[in-house]
């Protein structure tokens, strides 16, 4: 409005007449144009937090890294465990006590970076490897298989619990990298073990999967478990039975995300604001709340990373979040396009074709990332398949695993159907 105003006015030849004008215009027409631009783009903001909720800063991020790389004080990436931290160093007495109880010896947890096709291979193949175990007293050679580590899926679980307990939509956490831990379980062993001896070293050979083996690996996430207090005593709610514990986030960070963990009958529900939360619980006395921080990440840390850091986050769309925002889920192909562009990990991806068909029992490229949500509605044996092919120009050991997150995310939107992913 203002380049036009100024373009009326110097096309005024009469000088003059300029001058009173402009005098006019810039004392009142131009003030109000700036009042209804600034009320504007209030309006315009407004609407767009309104539609953006509170979840943007709820994303997940996610990597991998040596135990010897990993740093202690990074800004924004901590260990899905904090014990993996700490080297674990097999003990003899507690291997000899298990085996006499015949109960499973996990000798040594290894990441391997293959592709999830060859990890499934393997899985499947329930293979024995041989190896070696040096002590202090010489060296046995040993037998091992190799079991899919679950412990940090079941992290994952957790954190889909404490989702739920603080009411906010779940979004699939996008861990490449969880599945590919494997527990080496020791199957036999040649020769009589003793008590006395120290474990110095454990080799295994993986054959021809001994190029993809790595050791001392730590998973890492931005999810911090920190303690919050009370800020003063606890105020009676507006029920009159419970009450309101207000935590401030002034001093952990306001930009970061938070989660309230704790006992499910112990939170009836969670206020937020941009600087505090407000716990509505009946408990009367005032104390500490364990809080998972959500830390936003850094850009300068992620660059120096060994592996790729990814994400759940969506892509910063006005349409995708107002899509959101309603109950209705257009069955579509291109809706179906729209939700596998919509988030940043996936731009490599482009979705070819989508086929109903009905269930064969045959091996599938993809795998459940939610595997802990149950449809109680609908019996999974009796579902359709709904098969997804993706053309990805990602060629890393980990675009299985993307596209398992991709239709992960496509079920939750489809649940009548079991849906399976493919790349061309």
């Amino acid at each position: 409005m203002k380049d036009i105003v100024a373009d009326r006015l110097n096309k005024i030849e009469d000088l003059e007449q300029r001058k009173l004008l402009k005098n006019i215009m810039t004392s009142v027409f131009l003030n109000l144009v700036d009042y209804q631009e600034e009320m504007n783009r209030k309006l315009e903001e407004k609407v767009f937090n309104e539609i953006t909720g509170t979840t943007e800063n709820l994303d997940i991020y996610v990597t991998v890294c040596s135990r010897d790389e990993l740093d202690p004080i990074h800004e924004f990436l901590y260990p899905m465990i904090p014990g993996d931290a700490e080297k674990k160093n097999c003990n003899m007495t507690d291997i000899i006590s298990r085996l006499s109880a015949k109960e499973e010896v996990h000798l040594l947890t290894l990441f391997l970076q293959c592709d999830f096709v060859k990890s499934k291979e393997l899985i499947n193949s329930q293979r024995a490897f041989h190896g070696e175990m040096i002590t202090t007293e010489g060296q046995y050679r040993i037998q091992v298989s190799l079991q899919q580590n679950k412990t940090y899926m079941d992290e994952i679980e957790k954190l889909y619990n404490v989702f739920q307990k603080n009411s906010i939509p779940w979004r699939t956490v996008n861990h490449p990298y969880a599945n590919k831990f494997f527990d080496a379980v020791l199957v036999g062993c040649e020769g009589t073990l003793k008590e006395e001896e120290e474990i110095q070293e454990i080799r295994i050979n993986l054959e021809e999967y001994e190029e993809y083996k790595r050791l001392n690996m730590v998973p890492l996430w931005n999810i911090a478990r920190i303690e919050l207090k009370n800020q003063g005593f606890p105020i009676p709610a507006m029920d009159k039975v419970n009450f309101e514990h207000i935590l401030s986030l002034r001093k952990p960070g306001v930009e970061h995300g938070y989660l309230i963990d704790g006992e499910e009958e112990m939170i009836k529900y969670i206020k937020r604001t941009p600087e505090e939360l407000i716990v509505v619980s009946p408990q009367e006395k005032s104390g500490s709340w364990n809080v998972l921080k959500v830390t936003q990440p850094v850009s300068s840390k992620s660059a120096d990373l060994a592996y790729e850091l990814i994400s759940n986050k969506r892509k910063n769309s006005f349409m995708d979040a107002f899509i959101r925002k309603q109950a209705i889920t257009v069955r579509a192909k291109g809706e179906i396009s729209r939700i596998a562009c919509s988030f940043e990990a996936t731009q490599d991806f482009e979705l070819e074709h989508v086929e109903i068909k009905e269930q064969e029992g045959k091996a599938t490229e993809t795998y459940d990332m939610n595997p802990f949500i149950s449809d109680h509605v609908r019996s999974e044996k009796d579902k359709k398949v709904m098969k997804l092919r993706f053309r990805a120009s990602d060629n890393s050991f980990i675009r299985h695993d993307i596209l398992s997150f991709l239709v992960s995310e496509i079920q939750m939107y489809f649940p009548e159907y079991k849906c399976e992913g493919e790349l061309s």
